[in-house]
């Protein structure tokens, strides 16, 4: 046996367990459908350093769901605590 230590699985919370949709990369048209929004926005965004968390992988540029869906989240709040 390994040193390895498991909990049991009624021990184990919903915060342990990762989803994989967050880790799921998007293309930069994948992502942009999610946002619903023109590809040329998401670069244009890039560009400005304001939008979604991008990286590339070679030439490409990929999103993360989870990142997406956080930086969604953010600028929710963001509006919400300009009208109160």
């Amino acid at each position: 046996m390994s040193g390895a230590v498991t909990k049991p699985v009624n021990d184990i919370k919903r915060g342990d367990i990762m989803d994989d949709r967050d880790h799921e990369l998007l293309t930069i048209g994948e992502a942009a459908d999610v946002v619903r929004c023109p590809i040329a926005t998401l670069r244009y965004w890039r560009h400005l350093g304001i939008g979604p968390c991008s990286f590339r992988v070679g030439r490409r540029v990929l999103y993360r769901r989870g990142d997406i869906e956080t930086w969604i989240a953010a600028q929710r709040e963001a509006t919400r605590s300009d009208i109160a």
